[in-house]
């Protein structure tokens, strides 16, 4: 019953990795993921939500016009002083023409403040949103490729470990090896089997979080080119990262956009003990039956003194200041938080490197070694487990020396995003270290 599913997974895997006449690289899929993905849409449409804040706010700045009106019908019984009894059928229509313009009110005006620094917020958010996309879609090309390379080494290490047992079952036949020899191989042989079928989910997986940005995946991706060479940050020190981070990563600028809503905050709610100050029209009309039409405008100012609001003011300045003070130890939290994430960042690039160098060492050392032990295999002095370690040496080496790289460059991306400088073009570098 098993056949079936692992037969498909198996296919499936095989369709992924086989080359297709253009694969998608990785600024083709940012494209897609730009145009699909839902977390970016959300972030597009908070901008727009963000943007009419400023328009809100200046209102209450602005003169406001209303017309009222009202018709009313009286029906009763007037009774006059000669005694002498009459209906009364009356109609009133009246209307009111209002202008109001605020001339002083503080308050008002510390909103329309916090309104251009809430817009300011939103397009900070979006250029985060759209950061972050980059890193999401570059994080989640990379994954596949990492799947992409475990699942061919361990099918290349089957394809060894299969050639492996039948030798052994052939030298064991005509005398020349032991039944241990077969058994070391029939065991390698099982457990790369359960190792690639294990592989295979785990490029479903890559492949399916890679959709879920993208919409569809494409069919294939392009690899990174062979011996490519990782340019290191620049600049070389890390200080000028860390001052960016503080200064420039995009929570930060947040959170400092968040200090300045507070102070004005406070600014707002202390102005409950200043007074208001409007100018006001009015122009009015009223007909009524047997009076006539009666018309009329006036014009003035407004005045209000807040004397007393049982202490509520009072109590919102103390709770505003509390709030600005918490604004600030967030600041400063994530001051912290960027210039940690950007030192981890760097010392990921320059250790990557480092890795990189080494691995590409070993897997030289690997491949002598596994040369070395099939000479010594075929001659008697090595058995049959040296050449499957070899094997499984130079294997696992080369696919460490992909993940380095892979992480080499995302921490690259990294190091650009905590210190706010992460651009659409800085795709381009990366892109063109892969190959279709």
């Amino acid at each position: 019953m098993q056949r079936p599913l692992i037969a498909m997974l198996i296919a499936g895997a095989l369709t992924w990795n086989a080359p297709a006449a253009q694969a998608a690289d990785l600024i083709q899929v940012y494209q897609q993921a730009l145009a699909n993905d839902a977390t970016y849409a959300s972030a597009r449409n908070s901008l727009t939500v963000g943007q009419e804040r400023i328009t809100q706010g200046r209102s209450q700045l602005l003169p406001g016009i209303a017309l009222q009106g009202n018709h009313t019908r009286f029906y009763g019984t007037t009774t006059p002083p000669t005694g002498q009894k009459a209906d009364s059928d009356n109609h009133q229509n009246s209307y009111s023409l209002t202008l109001s313009q605020p001339l002083f009110d503080y308050a008002a005006w510390q909103s329309y403040e916090q309104s251009k620094l809430s817009q300011a917020q939103a397009e900070v958010q979006f250029a985060q949103a759209r950061q972050d996309l980059i890193v999401r879609v570059a994080q989640s090309y990379f994954d596949v490729l990492t799947a992409q390379d475990n699942l061919a080494s361990i099918q290349a290490q089957k394809s060894a470990t299969t050639e492996q047992l039948a030798s052994a079952k052939r030298n064991f036949e005509v005398g020349t090896q032991t039944i241990t020899d077969t058994h070391e191989a029939q065991a390698a042989y099982d457990l790369v089997v359960a190792q690639e079928f294990a592989a295979i989910n785990a490029l479903e997986v890559a492949r399916t979080a890679l959709q879920q940005i993208v919409g569809t995946a494409p069919a294939s991706l392009a690899t990174l080119r062979a011996g490519v060479t990782i340019a290191p940050p620049e600049p070389a020190n890390i200080e000028p990262w860390i001052s960016a981070a503080e200064a420039d990563n995009f929570n930060v600028a947040l959170q400092r956009l968040s200090v300045e809503i507070a102070k004005r905050e406070i600014a707002r709610n202390r102005a409950g003990h200043l007074p208001t100050v409007d100018f006001t029209a009015n122009s009015n009309r009223v007909s009524q039956t047997g009076l006539g039409i009666t018309r009329g405008t006036t014009v003035g100012v407004t005045w209000t003194v807040p004397i007393f609001n049982g202490f509520a003011v009072t109590s919102k300045v103390r709770e505003t200041i509390a709030l600005e003070e918490k604004s600030r130890n967030d600041l400063e939290a994530n001051r912290r938080a960027a210039a940690q994430s950007a030192r981890q960042a760097y010392l990921g690039v320059n250790s990557g490197l480092a890795q990189v160098r080494a691995l590409q060492a070993a897997e030289v050392s690997s491949q002598s070694a596994l040369e070395s032990n099939k000479l010594g295999y075929q001659v008697g002095v090595r058995i049959n487990i040296d050449v499957l370690n070899a094997q499984r040496q130079l294997y696992s080496t080369q696919r460490d020396l992909a993940k380095a790289r892979y992480d080499t460059i995302m921490n690259g991306l990294r190091l650009k995003a905590a210190a706010g400088t992460l651009r659409d073009e800085d795709l381009a570098p990366v892109n063109a270290l892969l190959t279709n």
